[in-house]
């Protein structure tokens, strides 16, 4: 049969008791002081954070300050536990102002991409209809169908050539006729600026489809 024992430690000497193990004291020095808690906690009026999760910090620091805490040094506990519990609540709230303001930091930024991204579309659509524009008609409107620049389609080259009354073959000669002018960097300069395709690779690459391009033709002759 076991023997409970229960710890009569008194005062000061409790602290050394709780300190060497004894849950006895332990807990029975944290229910005695549990009020400071409370009171610091509506005395500080830190805002930010709820207030059951301060007193739960509160008790965390209450907890360490009676493991901690050495009478010999000339000052109450009360005193020494006031300051821990102060500082462990500054902490709490700095970390949860520290993450409301990352979480700030992170909303805005996506915001700020968000806008930066529908102004670089706004420029890229602009300065692709400037130069789809400046190409004959009837390739601009191929253009504008195929891809659906006019806000509808785009449209396969079968059914623009059932529309236009020629072969889906002839659509596709003229398509590529109008994308080997649009490769030209007299008219595409400012839309490879804007993507960032404007590189002496990027025009090497085009002037070598356009070659392409006019090959096969010259061979279909």
């Amino acid at each position: 049969m076991a023997i409970l024992t229960v710890c009569h430690s008194l005062g000061v000497a409790s602290f050394a008791c709780a300190q060497a193990g004894c849950p006895d004291c332990l807990d029975a020095l944290m229910q005695e002081h549990a009020g400071l808690v409370y009171y610091i906690v509506r005395q500080q009026e830190i805002g930010g954070v709820e207030f059951q999760e301060l007193v739960q910090e509160g008790r965390i620091a209450l907890w360490q300050s009676i493991l901690h805490f050495d009478p010999g040094r000339g000052y109450t506990f009360s005193t020494y536990a006031w300051a821990a519990i102060q500082r462990q609540m500054w902490h709490c709230l700095t970390y949860a102002n520290r993450s409301r303001w990352y979480r700030e930091a992170e909303a805005w930024l996506a915001s700020a991409d968000k806008i930066e991204e529908d102004w670089w579309q706004g420029q890229v659509r602009q300065a692709l209809l400037e130069v789809v524009g400046r190409l004959p008609a009837r390739l601009r409107r191929l253009i504008r169908l195929a891809y659906g620049l006019d806000g509808q389609g785009p449209y396969s080259l079968a059914e623009i050539g059932r529309g236009w009354g020629i072969s889906r073959e002839r659509v596709r000669q003229l398509r590529n006729n109008a994308l080997l002018q649009l490769r030209l960097p007299a008219l595409s300069m400012h839309l490879r600026s804007l993507c960032e395709r404007d590189s002496r690779q990027s025009y090497l690459l085009a002037r070598s489809l356009n070659r392409s391009w006019q090959r096969s033709q010259r061979r279909r002759r």
